[in-house]
Parts: C-alpha cells; structure tokens; sequence
C-alpha cells in the first residue's frame, strides 16, 4: 500500500479545515509514538504537511497491517468534517483499505466486551464510525437521563449523582445502608457517578470533540466504566425521601 500517496491526497483535502493543534491532539490521542518529520517540498501547506507526516510515522511502525490500517482509518475520520468523510473513504478504499472490514472488526471488538444494553444502543453506531469522543459524551447523557427519571430529580450532573445516591438521604439505594460497608458501597457509587459527571461529561459538553480527542482505549475502558454504573441503576431501589 502506499502509504505515503494516502498522506499526500488526505493532506491536500483537509488542508483547509482542521488547524495544526487539532491534528496533532487527535494524532496523540490516537496513536501511541511521536510524530516524525517526513521533508516534501511538493506540501506547503503547515496542516497538509501534519497530516502528512502521522500518517507516515504511522507507516514506520513495526505492527500488523490490519490494526495499522484501523489506525489510518480512525485518524483519517476524527480528523475530517462530515461533508468530506465520503471522499476520504474513497481515497482509503482506492488505496486498498476495505473500511467495510475495519468496520467488521471494529463490531467485533466493541460486541465482545459485553456492555449494558444502554451503551449498546446509543453507541454502537458512534465507536463504528470512530467518533469515540461523541460515543462517550452521548452514554453520559443518557446515563445522566436515565437516573433523573429513576430518581424522580430535576437537578443536573454532578449536584444530581451526590444528592440521589447518598446513603444518608438519597432516593436511590443499592443497598440496605445500615452497616457500615452497605454505606461505603452506597456512596462509592454515588462519587463514581459524580467523578463522571465532572472529569467526562462535563468537558465533552463544553469542549469541541478536536480540542477533546478521545482514544479507542480510552474509549472503551469508560464505556466498560459506565456499563458497571447502568447496571447499578437498574438494581437501585426508589425510596422516596
């Protein structure tokens, strides 16, 4: 494959609508090594010539074929606005990548970690589109939803998970709350539902998703994450207060 004709014609097609920090956030977050400086005198352009050289230090690295091209693919559509994703994918198809079977893998890996319902249903078609950041922020949302509506609140985010799942006065109960480790069990979910409202969702909903990337990783270990705290609501117990 040709790597370094992929790096060229995306380069030239995103030039103008991504800036060089965006690149390289999304380029951190998705690969693990540093960029490397690959000179073309053809490139004048600052960000074709960023796109231009992840794609090709990413070509240097010593891995299998098929989890280099899921890398490309991923970096290629977080890098890219919606309206030029179509003509990117043919530039990836032309150059022998099947996005069809990245997105086959991709389903198989994401099925094979057997998350709650919820995720699955609102996710899914997000972490197959590597939109991982918007994957992310949308089972936060609903995570959030759903626990307004099981707990009968209107209140929003962080202020909602500590007052819903105290163990002294909270509404929501998934334990008894009368020994000490049903309060300690009790209130740790209610500051790990907390935590996620302040480190995840909070800056997925004020942060643009280039200025924000989000690993596959990291993608996966918060949607395993959440999973765990869905399946907590669905045992909790309303008690009015």
């Amino acid at each position: 494959m040709n790597y370094r004709l992929v790096a060229i014609e995306i380069g030239d097609l995103l030039k103008y609508d991504t800036s060089v920090n965006q690149i390289n956030r999304i380029g951190q977050a998705i690969f693990r090594f540093q960029k490397e400086n690959f000179p073309n005198d053809s490139i004048t352009s600052v960000r074709a010539r960023t796109i231009h050289d992840w794609i090709l230090s990413l070509a240097k690295q010593n891995m299998e074929s098929e989890k280099r091209n899921e890398l490309l693919v991923s970096f290629c559509r977080q890098i890219c606005p919606e309206q030029f994703l179509s003509v990117v994918e043919s530039v990836l198809e032309k150059a022998g990548i099947n996005s069809t079977a990245v997105n086959r893998e991709a389903l198989a890996e994401f099925m094979g970690q057997v998350f709650h319902p919820e995720i699955i249903k609102h996710c899914k078609t997000l972490y197959l589109q590597s939109h991982y950041f918007h994957a992310v922020f949308e089972a936060c949302k609903v995570y959030n939803k759903q626990v307004q509506l099981k707990a009968q609140s209107q209140k929003d985010g962080q202020s909602l998970m500590l007052e819903v799942w105290s163990a002294d006065n909270g509404v929501l109960k998934i334990t008894p709350c009368q020994t000490e480790t049903d309060k300690n069990t009790q209130n740790g979910v209610k500051f790990l539902s907390a935590g996620l409202m302040q480190a995840i969702r909070n800056p997925t909903a004020h942060e643009p998703a280039i200025d924000w990337p989000v690993s596959k990783q990291d993608c996966l270990d918060l949607l395993g994450f959440l999973s765990f705290l869905f399946r907590q609501l669905d045992k909790a117990v309303y008690f009015k207060a």
